[in-house]
C-alpha cells in the first residue's frame, strides 16, 4: 500500500542531505513503531529549532554515535506531529512541506493550519503570473 501525503497524492521524499524519516529513509511516513509520529515535513527555522530545545527536543546538538550532526536552517527534516503542533502554538511553527508531509498528521493537525505554513512548489508552474 502506497503512504499518502496530506493532499492525497503519494507520499513525496522530505530530505536526504541529512537524511531524516524514523527509518532513515528520506520519508516523513508512519509506522506502529514509531510512537512519536514522525510525519510532517518541515523546512526548520531558528526559531523551530529553539522552540524544541526549550521543550527537551534537541535538534542541533549533533550526536556523532547515532550518525546525526544536528540540524541547520534550512534543512529538512520529519519533525513529530505533537512538537509541530506545540510549536504552532507557541507562534514559532516551521514551514511544512505538504507534499512530503503524511495524511497520517490529520488526526492531530488540520489541513488548513499545515496549509497556512506551507512552503511547497507546484510541479507545474505555467499557471503561476510573472
Amino acid at each position: 500500500m502506497t503512504d499518502l501525503n496530506v493532499l492525497g497524492d503519494e507520499l513525496e521524499p522530505c530530505g536526504t542531505e541529512p537524511m531524516t524519516g524514523f527509518f532513515r529513509d528520506g520519508c516523513c511516513r508512519p509506522s506502529d513503531q514509531d510512537p512519536g509520529s514522525h510525519t510532517i515535513c518541515a523546512v526548520v527555522t531558528p526559531e523551530f529549532l529553539a522552540h524544541q530545545q526549550a521543550i527537551g527536543n534537541d535538534l542541533v546538538t549533533p550526536l556523532p554515535m547515532y550518525g546525526f550532526d544536528g540540524l541547520h536552517p534550512g534543512d529538512r527534516w520529519c519533525v513529530t506531529a505533537r512538537n509541530w503542533a506545540r510549536a504552532h502554538d507557541d507562534g514559532a511553527a516551521a514551514p511544512v512541506v505538504l507534499a512530503s508531509t503524511s495524511r497520517a498528521v490529520l488526526t492531530l493537525v488540520p489541513l488548513d493550519v499545515l496549509r497556512q505554513h506551507a512552503v511547497d512548489v507546484p510541479p507545474d508552474l505555467s499557471g503561476l503570473d510573472g
